[in-house]
């Protein structure tokens, strides 16, 4: 069976090559060096740090490793500074909410980079995938649990 595809912006890809680089060249030594301080205090078998630092060791090696596969299978978005009549990976979209009557400011991202607070959003999710493809003017439903929301394209930025 074929890997899934990883989408990332050139942003997306230096931020996860740097959290590896950081995770193996950093955190892997501090808890290397916890381990061995707990080791020293003795009997290991009942002891907490030892136990807490081995389990921080396997939760950063299993990152370690879900982020090499990531980026052995990433694809890069490219930036395509033309592209602004149809909403596509890598692009700044305003959206209206047809309810409210407000504006929302959105890139849309592969999911390994989406990050709502920075206002990313992965074309995997309702909203993403209902906005990619469409045109300026374009009105979309995302069918959420509460119900159906009703959205307008404003504007499309490459």
């Amino acid at each position: 069976m074929a890997e899934k595809q990883v989408m990332l912006t050139e942003a997306g890809l230096k931020k996860l090559e740097e959290k590896l680089e950081k995770l193996k060249s950093v955190r892997r030594i501090e808890v290397a060096e916890r381990i061995k301080q707990a080791i020293d205090f003795g009997d290991i078998s009942e002891n907490s740090e030892y136990e807490d630092a081995k389990n921080e060791q396997a939760f950063i090696e299993g990152e370690i490793l879900t982020l090499e596969k990531m980026l052995r299978n990433s694809q890069i978005i490219e930036d395509d500074k033309t592209n602004k009549d149809i909403v596509a990976l890598g692009n700044t979209v305003v959206i209206k909410d047809l309810e409210f009557n407000e504006d929302q400011v959105y890139t849309i991202v592969g999911s390994a980079e989406a990050d709502p607070k920075e206002l990313k959003i992965s074309n995997e999710s309702p909203v993403g995938q209902a906005i990619i493809g469409k045109k300026i003017g374009d009105t979309i439903e995302v069918h959420v649990p509460a119900g159906v929301l009703q959205y307008q394209i404003v504007e499309i930025r490459a």
